[in-house]
């Protein structure tokens, strides 16, 4: 699915557009409730199976956060972006899923699979350079069936981020707000979730040939609808 970034800077017509959909939903119009999913349907699907790692899952989180939207709109202060409110409650309805799960999907420690770092920051292993052989057409079918897979493997509060941040293109401050955590923890997270894929990435590129390419190749890979 082909996404396009939102404009980190509200363009007037997002902010009208908005604006409107919550007067609709103050005012319990007849087609409040379908301007909601129009609007936001998708965006709450890529976050909730971003989070779930499953489409059932996903799809009643959805449902049960836009339900939860339309009963409490009231509450809506417009402290934040009715987006970063929606957001929040997609992510939310999500987390309680997998909360309810009798068998929790295999997830792994990022700690233990990141890339080592020289005190000075650097990386204490080589860096190879796979640049050339992305542009084969070819090889990106099968980058972004590996890094599909990478995103699956990391925890729902990693997958949450990059999935608002990188696909989304919400700044870092609409991501903090949308799943509630700082600033400084969304930042972390989406730093050591790009330090994951770059690695899972280098792996797969072993074979053929530039993690100095990741941070242009998987962010548009992701936008370019690899993301789950």
């Amino acid at each position: 699915m082909s996404t396009q970034p939102l404009d980190p800077q509200a363009t007037p017509a997002r902010v009208d557009r908005d604006s409107q959909l919550v007067k609709a939903l103050r005012l319990r119009a007849p087609t409040a409730a379908e301007r909601l999913v129009a609007t936001y349907g998708d965006r709450a699907y890529r976050l909730a199976i971003g989070i779930t790692g499953n489409g059932p899952d996903a799809e009643e989180a959805v449902q049960d956060a836009f339900w939860s939207v339309v009963r409490n709109i009231d509450t809506f202060r417009g402290d934040s972006s009715v987006g970063s409110w929606i957001y929040r409650i997609t992510a939310n309805a999500a987390y309680q899923k997998l909360r309810g799960r009798a068998h929790r999907r295999g997830e792994i420690s990022l700690d233990e699979v990141l890339p080592s770092f020289h005190e000075d920051g650097r990386h204490a292993g080589p860096v190879g350079d796979w640049s050339a052989s992305i542009d084969d057409p070819a090889v990106q079918t099968e980058l972004r069936a590996a890094l599909d897979s990478a995103i699956g493997e990391l925890p729902a509060h990693y997958r949450a981020v990059i999935v608002l941040h990188d696909v989304e293109g919400l700044s870092m401050a609409e991501v903090a707000g949308s799943v509630g955590i700082t600033v400084a923890t969304a930042k972390s997270r989406v730093h050591r979730a790009r330090l994951f894929l770059r690695k899972r990435l280098s792996m797969f590129m072993a074979g053929v040939g530039a993690p100095e390419a990741f941070e242009n190749s998987s962010t548009n890979a992701i936008k370019s609808g690899t993301a789950p």
